[in-house]
């Protein structure tokens, strides 16, 4: 059985507490000059602050991207693990309560919150940009041939598939069973309680947590730049701005950092929920029309065939490392996987927190199915959706989303090919307007949630954290994503989650061992409650059985089954 303690578990803080009692100094100090000191110093000196990011690029990604590669597949094998094995019936919360949230509700905030953005951004993006063998061609994928097409839906797949999500499952499953099953504060340094005791409450703690506050403030910082910018291209296209600049970029993270604000001050029941709800609404219709519009035959028989490439080269490709292309092999890696990988790593305190928290009353079982499989899943239809009918007008139509420069390689408008494959399909312009609102809502759901989470980790794990620190980290997100477009833009967003996740990945392997220890004492525990109760069942039924053939009186019997009961307890 969970072990329950209500001295670690937090209280509300009262109505008329200072502003300054309703944080953990220990952390929120520390967390806000470090954020505020990088915001400062890259505003100051953008320049000088995007050569010192791209000066350890190569040493951080030709020396890691290895270990990247290692560690994120091990996830996914942790992950269908805890899943499928007896440690699935571990109950997130008490045995006897049911899911805090519906399933409908459930999936819109895990999958909004976990990559609505980026998939957003990348959908069509991302399949066009292989294809085109942007930076370079160092994973073999042909340009210009059917073969290729289907490779670099298949590289999409392995970037957005089950990886990512094994990692959320990993950090999400350590935090749920800390603060549901076990009543700790809502806070990353109990989900390793089991690996480091009592230490987690001193220096060691403190400083897990502000790693978990940095990591998720740059993680989400990173999707934020990403969206502002496809929100800047949307609005080009439909010719509200021309030519959009960083005075464009900052504007709209201003603007919109003001709606998460407001988002987040209304709470996790009211705001959050509502926009999500509303993202999976608009998501849905955007996927409809483009699979009813597109080449909708050509989509479903091409969803088959990715997903049955994808499990027949998902081993070869989770440890593809491009480990004989050289420099080429080193530039791809961080433009992509170890990109990716670094992000999601990045991301996970943020949306291991948060689904942990929209996931109590849930068994281990249900959380692995919920967060690895059913968004997994999603995510193929959606990139086999857009990204495919992209590949099929490349291959079989007009077009024109890959272009060339001046020196003849070929180019893809990142952040505006989505409006580009919109615009040539029936009310083109009708649907990149309803993209642009999307792009906004996701962009709001991501910041509002992120700020949430943060404010948790900053004010000692109190799961309704004060107003004021809500309204403090959404502005010091939207003020890092503004810091990092001025220090480089795209490359550096890519630069800075790849390093943000470095340290936060040996915290996700600490999590690891603490879970299994964790989930086994527990087992153990249930199985000596088990056999206990099933000796006291077959005591009472031999019992029985004796004195129904009369070689036992019914006083006597009393007598030597409760001996048997007592010498059974005590063995």
């Amino acid at each position: 059985m969970a072990e329950t303690s209500s001295t670690e578990a937090v209280e509300p803080p009262a109505s008329r507490q200072p502003w300054h009692k309703t944080i953990s100094p220990r952390v929120f100090w520390p967390s806000a000059v470090i954020i505020v000191g990088f915001v400062l110093v890259t505003v100051l000196f953008p320049t000088a602050v995007g050569d010192a990011i791209s000066a350890v690029q190569d040493a951080v990604i030709g020396t890691f991207s290895w270990y990247y590669m290692l560690i994120v597949s091990m996830f996914v094998l942790f992950a269908l693990w805890i899943g499928l094995s007896h440690f699935g019936d571990i109950k997130l919360g008490p045995d006897e309560e049911g899911p805090e949230f519906g399933l409908r509700s459930w999936f819109s905030m895990l999958f909004a919150a976990g990559m609505g953005i980026g998939l957003v951004f990348w959908g069509v993006a991302e399949p066009l940009n292989h294809f085109a063998g942007v930076p370079n061609r160092a994973t073999g994928i042909q340009g210009g041939t059917e073969q290729g097409a289907q490779d670099s839906i298949l590289q999409t797949f392995l970037h957005w598939g089950l990886h990512p999500w094994a990692i959320y499952v990993v950090v999400g499953v350590a935090i749920a069973y800390a603060i549901h099953r076990k009543n700790r504060p809502v806070s990353i340094r109990y989900a390793l309680e089991a690996l480091i005791g009592r230490r987690v409450k001193g220096w060691i703690g403190d400083v897990i947590d502000i790693a978990a506050i940095c990591g998720t403030l740059f993680g989400v910082a990173t999707s934020l730049g990403l969206g502002v910018m496809q929100v800047a291209a949307g609005l080009d296209f439909l010719g509200i701005v021309s030519d959009p600049d960083n005075m464009t970029y900052v504007v709209l993270i201003g603007a919109i950092t003001t709606a998460a604000v407001v988002s987040v001050v209304t709470g996790l029941k009211r705001g959050i929920r509502w926009l999500s709800n509303i993202n999976m609404g608009l998501a849905t219709a955007l996927l409809l029309f483009v699979l009813i519009a597109g080449p909708t035959l050509f989509l479903f028989r091409e969803l088959v065939q990715s997903i049955g490439d994808y499990f027949q080269n998902l081993l070869r490709m989770s440890f593809n490392t491009t480990a004989y292309a050289g420099e080429e092999g080193t530039a791809w890696q961080g433009s992509w996987t170890t990109f990716y990988w670094g992000w999601w790593i990045s991301w996970a305190p943020f949306v291991g927190v948060f689904i942990a928290r929209i996931s109590r009353g849930r068994t281990v079982r249900e959380f692995v199915a919920g967060v690895l499989l059913v968004p997994t899943a999603v995510t193929f239809l959606w990139f086999t959706v857009f990204g495919g009918s992209a590949l099929y007008r490349e291959l079989f139509g007009q077009g024109g989303l890959i272009t060339t420069d001046e020196t003849g390689t070929a180019t893809v408008d990142t952040n505006g090919a989505l409006f580009g494959l919109l615009d040539g399909l029936p009310a083109g312009t009708f649907m990149v307007v309803g993209a642009v609102i999307l792009i906004v809502l996701f962009f709001v759901t991501s910041s509002d949630s992120g700020s949430l989470v943060v404010d948790m980790l900053a004010s000692g794990g109190n799961p309704d954290p004060p107003t004021w620190s809500r309204v403090f980290w959404g502005v010091m997100e939207g003020a890092v994503a503004i810091a990092l477009l001025l220090a480089g833009g795209l490359s550096a967003l890519q630069l800075v989650a790849i390093l943000i996740a470095l340290p936060f990945s040996v915290v996700m392997l600490g999590m690891c061992v603490s879970i299994w220890r964790e989930f086994r004492a527990e087992r153990a525990t249930m199985l000596r409650i088990q056999r206990r109760m099933q000796r006291d069942a077959l005591t009472e039924h031999v019992s029985r059985s004796l004195i129904d053939e009369g070689l036992v009186e019914p006083n006597g019997d009393a007598d030597a089954s409760g001996r048997q009961r007592e010498e059974t307890r005590s063995s």
